[in-house]
């Protein structure tokens, strides 16, 4: 008995429907009704941080991290789109890849995660 892999994420929005659309035109992650998005296989972590982690905003209790397979080609869509996004070299290293941080139209931090080559 185990846990094979992340069955879905769920979090409270002030307008769902809205917010919904927001990931299926910017992230493509969210479907029409209840059809599943099916992702690629790769690496998922899962990491407590300490409350007082001043990572992302101290007024979210999570923050949603995404793969990318190409996180230039992504930040510039978004940016195409008005969507703001964060870079920081320190955040990158060979062994972990690269970040950018972004956020939904509610506040909610997002991570992207391009991983490193193998």
């Amino acid at each position: 008995m185990g846990v094979t892999g992340i069955g879905g994420v769920f979090f409270r929005a002030g307008d769902p429907d809205t917010l919904k659309a927001w990931y299926r035109t910017h992230l493509g992650i969210v479907p029409e009704g209840w059809d599943p998005w099916q992702q690629q296989a790769g690496p998922t972590v899962i990491m407590p941080f300490k409350a007082t982690t001043d990572y992302w905003s101290s007024d979210k209790q999570w923050m949603l991290n995404l793969r990318v397979d190409d996180l230039d080609g992504m930040l510039a869509t978004l940016k195409a789109a008005g969507v703001e996004a964060v870079t920081n070299a320190e955040w990158n290293s060979p062994e972990t890849g690269r970040f950018a941080r972004i956020h939904d139209p509610e506040g909610n931090p997002i991570e992207l995660w391009q991983p490193p080559e193998d």
